[in-house]
């Protein structure tokens, strides 16, 4: 079974603010010592932090549910409660991040040590200590620390490579990266016998440098989840030059023109933007019978089914086996990237907005609903901040809540929808009465 994990599915949820304390001066010689509880404290971040040393998401195979620690409460004294530490969480190199629930691209994590909080804590609730006015010297009035953002994700993992090898099965990518690099990837005479990407850095006699990846073979139909194309088609996303390697020899019966159309074909289907980048093609196991002629044939029907307007993709003859023609290919493959720039992976459609953690103004500040029981439901972002922030154990901060709920116009609109005394009104869990 294969120890490559490129993709996950994960829970996140960050620290609860500690709750504000209600407390007051008792000292013997204070008289009217006042209000004196403190706020609670902040909690904690969840955030991600790129990790070089991994290379695939299997720590998150087991571990799918990540939560911070949530803030200390206020204490007596006027003392503040200490807020949390941020839960750190380690992730590969090339991680996507896309909230599950829109689809939308958080955060696209590719340099080492890079952070990008996916979770913000919840802010301390207050303590009567903040409460206190000339109306008012002894508040028994304290907050709830709000609550954590809780969301799922989903985590791509993208292979950081400059160059990705693809192909037909048995073309000999694998041969051709062993040979290339120091990657010792697997090699038989077998369709599939690479089931996960290799990476390997190439080093030309000129002394440039570039990573290659060699992908699993891809075949007809892999964009649609055919074979193994489709699990691992996201990795050649982030490279800048494609290397098209095809079997001139048509060892296996098919022929190497439409074995290329074929994988473009797949290519396109999988992600139109991936036909904007570059490719070589790469005329392998010229050591065999009919290659030659093959390649003849091969550059022909190239030719009449191009675009005449349009330019011609190198073609290199080699043998991965004897080393034909191998410095030739990598020397044109290093000039090819420094004059192609990196692709961008996501438009700003697929990208979420700038995280914004107040209030939108433009939003209702709470929405009304009747559920089966007849029982009248509150809901709304705002609304419900304020209820899970309000301490029902005071009677003040009561009071305070159902002043706040008259002031949002939360009894108008009941009104208005035909409410009437002594119906029940939901916050969540909570139910009250209605009050004409």
């Amino acid at each position: 079974m294969s120890m490559f994990l490129d993709t996950a599915k994960i829970q996140v949820k960050a620290g609860n603010g500690g709750d504000g304390m209600v407390a007051f001066r008792r000292e013997k010689y204070v008289p009217n010592g006042g209000p004196w509880g403190g706020d609670g404290g902040r909690g904690g971040n969840v955030v991600f932090v790129v990790d070089e040393g991994l290379r695939t998401l299997m720590d998150f195979r087991y571990n799918r549910h990540f939560k911070a620690q949530s803030g200390e409460k206020g204490m007596t004294k006027g003392m503040h409660g200490r807020g949390a530490e941020d839960l750190i969480v380690r992730v590969p190199q090339g991680t996507t991040v896309r909230d599950a629930e829109t689809g939308k691209v958080l955060t696209d994590l590719v340099e080492n040590g890079q952070e990008f909080i996916v979770a913000r804590g919840g802010r301390g609730g207050r303590g009567n200590i903040r409460f206190a006015t000339p109306k008012n010297p002894a508040p028994e009035i304290s907050e709830n620390g709000e609550p954590g953002q809780e969301r799922e994700l989903l985590l791509e993992l993208k292979v950081l490579a400059d160059v990705g090898l693809v192909g037909f099965p048995s073309v000999g990518k694998s041969t051709l990266l062993s040979v290339i690099t120091a990657a010792k990837p697997k090699i038989g005479a077998y369709h599939f016998t690479t089931i996960v990407p290799n990476l390997g850095m190439v080093r030309t006699q000129s002394g440039e440098s570039f990573a290659v990846a060699d992908l699993p073979g891809l075949i007809e139909g892999a964009s649609q989840g055919v074979g193994l194309g489709t699990q691992f088609l996201r990795h050649i996303e982030r490279t800048r030059v494609i290397l098209h390697v095809i079997d001139m020899s048509a060892s296996e019966g098919r022929d190497p023109y439409e074995d290329y159309l074929a994988i473009n074909k797949e290519l396109e289907s999988y992600n139109l933007r991936l036909m904007e980048r570059p490719q070589i093609i790469v005329a392998n196991k010229m050591d065999m019978p009919d290659s030659a002629e093959n390649l003849k044939v091969f550059k022909e029907k190239l030719a009449a089914n191009y675009d005449e307007f349009a330019e011609l993709p190198q073609i290199f003859p080699i043998s991965s086996l004897t080393k034909q023609g191998l410095s030739t290919l990598l020397d044109a493959t290093a000039a090819l990237l420094d004059k192609t720039p990196e692709f961008l992976l996501y438009d700003e459609s697929e990208m979420e907005e700038e995280a914004y953690y107040g209030f939108d103004e433009e939003a209702p500040a709470f929405e009304i609903s009747r559920d089966d029981d007849a029982t009248w439901v509150l809901s709304g972002d705002k609304l419900e901040k304020l209820f899970n922030m309000t301490n029902f154990d005071r009677d003040e901060a009561v009071m305070k809540f159902a002043r706040q709920l008259r002031g949002m116009g939360v009894d108008e609109a009941l009104r208005a929808r035909g409410a009437k005394d002594g119906d029940l009104v939901r916050i969540g869990k909570f139910e009250f009465e209605f009050v004409d």
